[in-house]
């Protein structure tokens, strides 16, 4: 366990970030589309009045595998620790339609 903290210290770089992007923002959607050479992944906060998307990534098909990766290693560390996420019903359809 040490020797894991070693390697990632030494492998740790300096990240400059503005206060804008250091506090975030909700997001509890996702839209991913796709060119032949991107992904676009656009972050949406749906909220009444509607749905807003406040972040916009743009990445290569080859990063997008690297944060599958990253997320699914860290998801299943996630549920050893604090059980399974279990994932949200679909919405219901509009009452009108």
């Amino acid at each position: 366990m040490g020797s894991e903290r070693e390697s990632r210290s030494a492998r740790s770089v300096n990240i400059k970030i503005s206060d804008e992007v250091q506090r975030g923002v909700y997001a509890n959607k996702l839209i991913v589309s796709h060119l032949r050479d991107e992904f676009i992944l656009d972050f949406v906060a749906d909220f009444p009045p509607g749905p807003n998307i406040v972040a916009r990534v743009l990445t290569s098909p080859a990063h997008v595998r690297a944060v599958i990766d990253a997320l699914s290693t860290n998801l299943g560390r996630y549920e050893r620790r604090h059980g399974a996420v279990r994932r949200s019903p679909p919405p219901a359809p509009p009452a009108d339609a």
